[in-house]
């Protein structure tokens, strides 16, 4: 049994494949051996100190496998399911771990287990985005940037299944195809074009009700311009850096805008919640409304690299660790 660890906060050599034994479950507890691990943007917060962590730490909030051992008092999960999560505490990156079943969810047999472990994070943040954050409209127009990226992947093809038409962002004339191969009607390069402009156009100088953002800093302000009036500006990353900030009598008050930073624990607490989402996720990708193809596997002991190539923006969708 192995797992990541790191003692402090850094670049990717902080990171630290270990040697581990694990207790015995108990209560609510099982033994899951992992099969799949998503690389997940937020890791590289979490390693970097951005989001601080008490250390030493593991690493990851998603993966999926195999129950091995199940606790006492382990209820509606036995030995030989298929689970998975996304959730703290961290710890994913490892091969095997305790973890309680409050957070799991089984996997349907028909959805293989590699391809589940990008799934989690990225779907279930695209369910709330979409159902409960901004609840979305057939026929509506909306903003989504990084729309080549892995939630973008699975965010585009699902609010194309919705009935909206869907603005898409990117980086790069390169990521272009894959924005339009994956559900945008329309995708402007940020890094040749005032995105700001091109929406106002696009919209005939309406404006869109929404702007889904996990960029962050470096395209807050133009987000902001492509509202609008009462319409809402939903940041969920920091990819560019954290955001300033916000004046609010000159970026809200003048459209009556609202301004929203959710995260998944918020809306995925209780069983409930996370049963309807991970359902409605899995239903979806059953039926192949919504099709993930995996950019890239890396071993664990190649977590470092993973690392790198994220933060470098080399990848280009959804990426899975094989423990």
């Amino acid at each position: 049994m192995k797992a990541i660890k790191i003692k402090k906060a850094g670049g990717p050599e902080v990171l630290e494949l270990k040697d581990i034994t694990l207790r015995k479950p108990v209560r609510d507890e099982v033994i899951i051996e992992h099969v799949g691990i998503g690389l997940n943007y937020i890791d590289t917060y979490h390693r970097s100190g951005l989001y601080p962590l008490i250390f030493p730490s593991g690493l990851g909030m998603e993966a999926t496998g195999i129950i091995k051992e199940a606790g006492p008092e382990v209820k509606d999960f036995s030995v030989g399911d298929k689970v998975a999560y996304a959730s703290v505490p961290l710890g994913a990156y490892s091969t095997h771990r305790i973890f309680k079943t409050k957070s799991l969810v089984k996997v349907p047999n028909e959805i293989d287990l590699t391809l589940a472990a990008t799934l989690m994070t990225k779907g279930l943040t695209t369910f709330y985005l979409l159902y409960k954050t901004y609840p979305v409209a057939s026929g509506e127009t909306i903003l989504f940037h990084a729309a080549a990226g892995g939630v973008g992947q699975i965010f585009c093809q699902w609010a194309k299944s919705l009935g909206c038409k869907v603005i898409g962002t990117v980086g790069s004339d390169e990521k272009i195809s894959l924005a339009k191969k994956n559900g945008c009607d329309e995708v402007i390069n940020y890094s040749k074009e005032d995105f700001s402009k091109k929406v106002m156009e696009l919209t005939n100088g309406k404006g869109v009700p929404v702007v889904y953002d996990g960029v962050g800093k470096s395209t807050f302000e133009k987000s902001v311009k492509c509202l609008k009036e009462r319409g809402m500006m939903i940041s969920f990353g920091n990819a560019s850096g954290a955001l300033e900030p916000i004046n609010v009598p000159k970026m809200l008050q003048p459209k009556g805008l609202f301004f929203v930073r959710p995260s998944m624990g918020q809306y995925l607490h209780t069983r409930e919640e996370l049963d309807e989402a991970s359902k409605t996720m899995f239903e979806k990708i059953s039926s192949g409304t919504v099709k993930i193809e995996i950019f890239k596997k890396y071993k664990l002991d190649d977590v470092k690299q993973a690392h790198i190539d994220i933060e470098s923006r080399k990848i280009v969708g959804p990426a899975v660790i094989i423990p």
